[in-house]
């Protein structure tokens, strides 16, 4: 390899590697949550038991806790505490990660959507506010 040649493929991996991670974007996250998700679920300020449970403060709460919402068993018991990886998987196929769920929410599989769903859920507090 020529010294033009080393010298270019090294500024391409540099410039590679500072090129940024696309964020995951919320406002398309509310379109996937307007498409998929508001006929059994609501988020944000007044946001009630629908279907489904309400989803403030989804991410960090402990499956099968909504004041008021009659869960499945399986879902009361799964110990499951929603974080990002687990919310994931279970929205890509609900009956997969609990079998045994009321969820009747064939999955999400696109997992561009599943992200901007994430980054819009997140915006959301337990109270249905902003997070901090």
């Amino acid at each position: 390899m020529t010294i033009t040649r080393t010298a270019a493929v090294f500024v391409f991996l540099v410039l590679a590697s500072r090129v940024p991670v696309l964020a995951a974007d919320s406002a398309a996250g509310e379109l996937v949550f307007k498409r998929n998700c508001t006929v059994c679920h609501e988020i944000g300020p007044g946001a009630a038991t629908k279907v489904g449970p309400e989803l403030n403060g989804v991410i960090g709460r402990k499956a099968g806790s909504v004041p008021g919402y009659s869960y499945s068993d399986a879902n009361k018991g799964s110990g499951i505490t929603w974080d990002e990886a687990t919310f994931s998987k279970y929205i890509a196929n609900p009956r997969g990660v609990v079998p045994g769920t009321k969820m009747t929410f064939p999955g999400l599989r696109n997992e561009t959507d599943i992200a901007n769903l994430l980054a819009y859920l997140k915006q959301f507090g337990p109270d249905g506010q902003p997070a901090p």
